[in-house]
């Protein structure tokens, strides 16, 4: 997790407490938009927590920009992303034109995005400069130059910016004269394929979130964060916020009893069935299996969390919240489930297909996938396989804080998590052990104090797997 906001920085946030959760989300949205159209520094930073709408800003943001008559562009760091937030603004405003610049590869962007006609795609940027709005990915606009005598846009807005590397932001920072940067501090920091120690503590670490080097650099810009998050449930905010976000803390927009997971067929006398009830009564569910050392890809563990898939796709369940007017069914696109790796992923996948299930159910539909790949996505219900089950050793990938946090924070109703006894024990065992390193800013919580706030939490909630 990035590091706590400097305690200068404006800040705005609702007081936890009486305020109504829409009025706060209008309140902070209001400063946010007036910092970014109407104030003077060259950048404002928005810390928004699972679910807050992140995407729906950027597409206000970028219309009010473009209806002020100032031309932008939108920098986000996959492709998937970039297709996701052009499909929103040319919903959202169909008269606005908007360009989406893409690679020159096959199929390089969704082709969704062509059944919208105020959408103009193109490899070459020169087709879409005159446009009020264009979006691609930080790798392509790291190749666009402006020409001489071109001036930079007035605008960007970098989506998902916790996520994107100083080194990337430098690539890009000299087409625009101001910036909104909008993400998470609390996901999963960004990737690097080499080693960054050489300039670990330096203001100019590459390997750095482009926020944390921006902010080293730039002590007073206007932070804000975004107070509320629309996807967790009451059940799930206060120990995501809790455990992940412990110096910018945030509430659900629903209450208790305003969402709801109905299970139609009775349960039957199983571990998958009992923690199943059990997370859709309370919206967690620990399913323990015995502690053991295990490879990587655990087969009971495996075959467990595919026994809990398989027992929500055939129990017809549905769930009800405050934007659907009924019951929705709970069917296969709704459910997902993460892993801290692809093989685990891998094995799951094939655990599932192997479970005979009626081809009515769709059990392909189901996402499988990595914490990396979860990120920004949004279901029904989740079942994690938690990082560290059956493990030997607590390792600094399976601890980083922002992997569980991802994990544990993509449900709108319920979360599951397979993991084997002793988790506890292990991470008393293994200390965190990293180096103190100068002018490094000290990650809190770590990722050893956020597993123990959360398996407390789910000792509360746990099923054994075997009696």
């Amino acid at each position: 997790m990035s590091a706590p906001p400097h305690p200068s920085a404006a800040t705005t946030a609702a007081p936890s407490g009486e305020t109504d959760p829409g009025e706060a989300a209008s309140l902070a949205t209001a400063a946010i938009l007036h910092d970014t159209l109407h104030g003077s520094h060259r950048g404002v930073v928005v810390d928004s927590p699972p679910g807050a709408g992140k995407s729906t800003l950027v597409v206000r943001a970028a219309r009010e920009l473009a209806a002020a008559g100032r031309p932008l562009i939108v920098i986000a760091q996959t492709n998937a992303q970039v297709d996701d937030l052009t499909g929103r603004l040319a919903t959202a405003d169909p008269e606005l034109p908007v360009g989406r610049l893409h690679s020159s590869e096959t199929r390089p962007y969704d082709p969704a995005l062509d059944e919208h006609p105020n959408v103009v795609t193109s490899a070459k940027i020169a087709d879409l400069a005159a446009l009020p709005v264009v979006l691609s990915t930080a790798a392509k606009w790291a190749w666009v130059k402006r020409g001489e005598g071109e001036e930079p846009w007035a605008h960007a807005i970098v989506d998902e910016a916790y996520q994107m590397r100083s080194d990337a932001l430098l690539a890009v920072a000299g087409l625009f004269e101001r910036a909104l940067f909008v993400g998470d501090p609390g996901q999963l920091d960004p990737f690097s394929q080499v080693g960054a120690e050489q300039w670990a503590g330096l203001t100019h670490d590459p390997s750095a979130s482009a926020v944390t080097t921006l902010l080293s650099h730039n002590p007073d810009l206007p932070q804000h964060r975004l107070p509320v998050s629309w996807r967790l449930p009451a059940s799930a905010a206060p120990l995501v916020s809790d455990a992940f976000y412990p110096y910018t803390p945030f509430r659900s927009g629903s209450g208790p009893g305003d969402r709801r997971l109905v299970l139609g067929t009775p349960a039957g006398d199983c571990a998958a069935d009992r923690v199943i009830d059990e997370a859709a009564g309370s919206g967690w569910g620990l399913l323990e299996l015995p502690a053991r050392l295990t490879p990587r890809t655990d087969p009971e563990a495996v075959a467990a969390v595919a026994q809990v898939v398989g027992r929500l796709l055939t129990r017809d369940g549905s769930s009800s919240d405050e934007r659907s007017p009924g019951p929705v069914p709970l069917t296969a696109d709704r459910i997902a489930v993460g892993t801290a790796h692809r093989d685990q992923a891998a094995a799951v996948r094939s655990a599932l297909a192997g479970l005979g299930l009626p081809a009515e159910l769709r059990a392909r539909d189901v996402t499988v996938d990595t914490a990396n790949r979860l990120q920004g996505r949004e279901f029904d219900v989740t079942v994690v396989l938690h990082p560290l089950s059956g493990r030997p050793d607590a390792t600094a990938f399976h601890l980083e804080t922002g992997r569980l946090c991802v994990l544990t924070s993509r449900h709108r109703h319920a979360c599951v998590v397979v993991c084997r006894a002793g988790v506890p024990e292990l991470l008393d065992d293994h200390p965190g052990t990293e180096p103190v390193q100068l002018g490094v800013s000290v990650k809190f919580p770590d990722g050893w104090e956020a597993n123990h706030a959360v398996l407390a939490h789910l000792s509360a909630h746990t099923v054994r797997w075997r009696e």
